[in-house]
């Protein structure tokens, strides 16, 4: 607009200056005509002026714009560092969650294994306190001077011998899991896996079943058999949800999935585990992950 004004001074100005330059009559050149001359000099320095006003704006919006660009540059900049600094950290907080995860996990199958122990100790100290219960009414039952393992109780021993192979057809069940869990913390996955087989195959109704069922599953996490583990974990969801293990296969589920790049199946399992059991130990991981992976925690 200030360019259209001022071009139209310039014009007016011109023509001003054509019209005094233009030859008249003596008479002419009156009072008038010298205030027309005044007014044009006006006219003129005026537009000199606009001209020199323009021309420092003008200046001075360009420096404006220059001055923003640079600033919008160096912006730019500093958000591309800051978006480097904060997927390195991203990855860096994953590393450590995942580490973090797997002592947690650690640490479990040592309880599993110390309740295991301690389960054992408590059935052998049962079969012993058995054992001398039958002893001591034997020999409160028995006549003085009667002798010691009679017939009778060879007989019984004969009588008893058929049972020995049928009970030995099952392996012992506390036996068994131990070593597997001994054998799975071991490394010794193949051997490990065959002894928490045994137990689902003798076992199936036994609570130590449904974690035989999810370290089946850890072992082919382990193995980066992330679809094989999804399915074992499946299985202690579905047959086993009573299981303790229960939130740590729903967990391993929804992390397996985010090693397949399913991480919308995955999220939702994590987010399903905050929702079902929201104060356990996996519930925490599972938030950490979640904002680790920059998703909220409960859906919009």
């Amino acid at each position: 607009m200030k360019t259209f004004e001022l071009t139209r001074l310039r014009v007016l100005a011109l023509l001003l200056a054509l019209m005094l330059i233009a030859p008249r009559p003596a008479h002419a050149v009156s009072k008038e005509m010298v205030e027309l001359q005044t007014q044009v000099s006006q006219l003129l320095d005026m537009v000199q002026r606009l001209q020199s006003t323009v021309d420092s704006k003008f200046g001075l919006v360009q420096h404006l714009v220059e001055q923003s660009t640079d600033n919008v540059n160096q912006m730019h900049a500093a958000v591309l560092s800051m978006q480097q600094k904060l997927n390195a950290q991203n990855e860096s907080v994953n590393g450590k969650l995942d580490s973090v995860s797997g002592q947690v996990q650690s640490l479990n199958d040592s309880l599993d294994e110390m309740k295991s122990r301690i389960a054992k100790l408590d059935k052998q100290l049962q079969d012993i306190q058995s054992q001398l219960q039958n002893v001591q009414a034997q020999a409160a039952a028995q006549p003085a001077g009667a002798p010691q393992g009679g017939g009778d109780s060879g007989a019984q021993q004969q009588g008893g011998a058929p049972a020995g192979p049928a009970a030995q057809q099952a392996p012992p069940l506390q036996e068994t899991y131990q070593s597997g869990v001994r054998d799975y913390n071991a490394a010794h996955y193949d051997l490990a896996s065959s002894e928490f087989q045994d137990v689902l195959h003798y076992y199936p109704q036994d609570d130590l079943a449904g974690n035989a069922q999810f370290y089946l599953g850890e072992i082919a996490y382990r193995q980066q058999k992330f679809k094989d583990a999804i399915k074992a974990y499946n299985q202690v969801l579905e047959n086993f949800s009573g299981s303790p293990k229960a939130p740590a296969a729903q967990l391993r589920k929804g992390l397996a999935l985010i090693q397949l790049k399913q991480n919308e199946s995955g999220v939702h399992e994590l987010r399903s585990l905050i929702q079902r059991y929201p104060q356990t130990p996996e519930a925490l991981q599972a938030r950490s992950k979640l904002n680790a992976l920059g998703v909220r925690v409960t859906p919009r």
